[in-house]
């Protein structure tokens, strides 16, 4: 069957023939693909600075945002059936008998860093007609979720990073939602990047009641304003209004959701983190380059406002539920926001100029049926 991988012994990005996979355990589900989204990390493994293949292959596929329908399940499967539309999630645990985390299904938090990554490292990917898993390892999907489900997994990063946000300010005995509102209400929360993963997390801060700003690049007007501005966020540009004056226009800022991967940017902003604030990386960046902080300012900030870092990477079970939950709000309340985050859908035979092109828009999609 078809599929899109690298092959890094060669440095090549290629359409690849790839063994069609069969069940081989009783809780194990077949599934054909039906969307892959194309993401940073899928660009970068095409650059060949990380990803490496499964033992015994010499091609990696790609893909880890993904959306399927079962078309078999082992004997054993429980809660997933035949037609069931289901998204997968990435991170399989470590061999370790001593990972506590991994043990208990969190590898999101491995403690050896022995796990490996569908679509990403010694793990295939699910850039391909079809695939097998264990059922563990999928969220059912409702139906009427078919063309927004494979932006999930993206959407999981700032689902798992605001859960640890409400578990780092329970530590403030006056920090609990008023009964019947959003726990954020009253708060204000600025996203740094109006990426895709930027985009989402400030649908949930919105969501989740918080006064929301997104901080990005491009000055407005451009689409990404428009998209931001649409469900109820704001939009700054880095180009025209620098970390004092955002602060300035926001107020006490009690959130920063970074989602760009840019440290002089996002240490930039943290020095303007308000009292008892919390400031979530999610972000990555090439390790190449340096910077100069104010870390003395910086320190002082966190012991003086009580403030906290965190950062955060992968997510678990509960992240792709409430994943798929919050995409079925975002559907209700900014269907046309939500649509516009895909930019397009793309049959497989665009594989390379989406992933080794020139980058644009918000999310693309290779879509298989």
């Amino acid at each position: 069957m078809r599929a899109v991988g690298v092959v890094p012994h060669k440095k090549e990005v290629a359409l690849l023939e790839h063994a069609a996979p069969e069940i081989t355990q009783p809780t194990q589900i077949r599934v054909q693909t039906l969307d892959v989204g194309i993401c940073g990390t899928d660009r970068e493994i095409c650059t060949f600075v990380y990803g490496a293949p499964p033992a015994g292959s010499d091609y990696l596929v790609l893909g880890h945002e993904a959306l399927g329908k079962v078309t078999h399940a082992g004997p054993k499967v429980k809660g997933i059936a035949v037609g069931d539309l289901v998204v997968p999630s990435v991170r399989r645990p470590c061999p370790d008998p001593d990972c506590r985390p991994c043990r208990a299904d969190r590898q999101d938090f491995c403690a050896t860093w022995k796990f490996n990554e569908r679509g990403i490292n010694q793990h295939h990917g699910y850039m391909t007609e079809y695939f097998v898993d264990d059922q563990k390892n999928f969220t059912v999907v409702p139906k009427e979720l078919r063309k927004f489900a494979v932006l999930a997994e993206p959407l999981t990063i700032a689902e798992k990073g605001l859960s640890q946000v409400w578990q780092m300010q329970a530590r403030l005995p006056w920090a609990c939602a008023k009964p019947g509102l959003p726990k954020g209400t009253g708060l204000r929360a600025v996203v740094l990047g109006a990426g895709p993963i930027g985009i989402l997390g400030a649908m949930t801060c919105v969501l989740n009641g918080f006064d929301t700003y997104v901080y990005s690049r491009s000055p407005k007007p451009n689409p990404k304003a428009e998209l931001v501005e649409s469900f109820g966020a704001k939009y700054f540009s880095t180009t025209d209004t620098t970390p004092a004056q955002l602060a300035e226009k926001v107020g006490n800022i009690d959130l920063v959701y970074e989602a760009i991967g840019v440290a002089d940017v996002s240490f930039g902003v943290m020095q303007v983190l308000g009292l008892n604030g919390v400031f979530v990386f999610t972000g990555i960046p090439a390790p190449e380059g340096h910077i100069t902080i104010e870390g003395n300012q910086l320190m002082r900030n966190l012991v003086l406002k009580n403030q906290v870092i965190i950062g955060t990477v992968n997510a678990d079970k509960a992240a792709f539920q409430a994943a798929i939950r919050d995409l079925g709000e975002f559907k209700k309340r900014w269907p046309k926001a939500l649509a516009q985050v895909i930019t397009a859908r793309h049959p497989i035979t665009d594989y390379r100029d989406l992933l080794v092109g020139k980058s644009s828009g918000i999310k693309h999609v290779i879509a298989f049926k």
